[in-house]
Parts: structure tokens; sequence; C-alpha cells
């Protein structure tokens, strides 16, 4: 199986792989403070990330997003793999999003004030999912 580079999805890999890997480079540096606020943010929408320390969870976080970052800008990776990998990050995102009191107007999917910056990330969902339909429709 021969890899093939699809030169359409390079900007919105680099892009958005760049904003994620950059996201968890800055992480990796994360004081106690900041790791509780994300963990707690983190625990009120996913209770089992409560058995985790908040030092660990942002290790943890970082982590996935250096690797998921690396996976979009480096185009030996499947589409369809980055693509899957984006869509899963940015639903858990999304999950964060819908279940947190305040982050939408009442009764609809519209942000508040607060919720854009949560919102925005259906973007990425897009992205990735569109890579992987992409890829395995590929010739159709």
């Amino acid at each position: 199986m021969a890899l093939r580079v699809k030169l359409h999805h390079l900007p919105q890999r680099i892009a958005t792989g760049g904003f994620i890997l950059n996201s968890g480079i800055g992480k990796l540096s994360a004081d106690e403070a900041t790791a509780e606020q994300l963990h707690g943010f983190a625990v009120g929408t996913y209770p089992f990330l409560a058995k985790l320390k908040p030092k660990d969870f942002v290790r943890l976080l970082a982590g996935a997003e250096i690797v998921l970052g690396t996976a979009l800008v480096l185009p030996v990776v499947p589409a369809a793999l980055a693509g899957a990998g984006l869509a899963a990050f940015s639903g858990g995102l999304l999950g964060l999003y819908v279940k947190t009191p305040g982050m939408r107007k009442e009764g609809t999917p519209l942000p508040t004030q607060q919720g854009i910056p949560l919102a925005k990330d259906v973007w990425m969902l897009g992205i990735g999912l569109g890579l992987v339909l992409d890829d395995l429709t590929d010739g159709r």
C-alpha cells in the first residue's frame, strides 16, 4: 500500500496540527493552579477523570495534543487516521461545550459569550471528518 499525500489536505492539516501541537507543548509547563483549573473543568463533564491527579491529567492531555498535532502535521500519517484522531479529540471538547452550564444560550445550540472558545472547536470536527471521508471515498 503506497501512501499518497494529497496536497489539498496539507493546509488544513498543518494549520490544525500546528495549533494543537502548540497547545500541547504549552501545557507541559502548566503550573498547579492551571492544572487544577483544567482538571476541574474536565471532571465536570467527564467524572471518570476525577481519578487522576490534576498534574497527571494535564501531562496526559499535553501528550495527547502533542501526538495528535504531530500526526496532523506529518503527511506520512494517513489522512483517515489523523482525521479520526482529530474528530475524536474535538468531539471530547464539544462534549464540554454541550454539558457545561452557561456555554449555550438557553434552549439553543448557539454559544454564549463564554461558550465561544469551546464552540469554535466545531471546525476541528469538520476538518477531521472531512479528512476521513476524503480518504475513505478516494477514487469513487
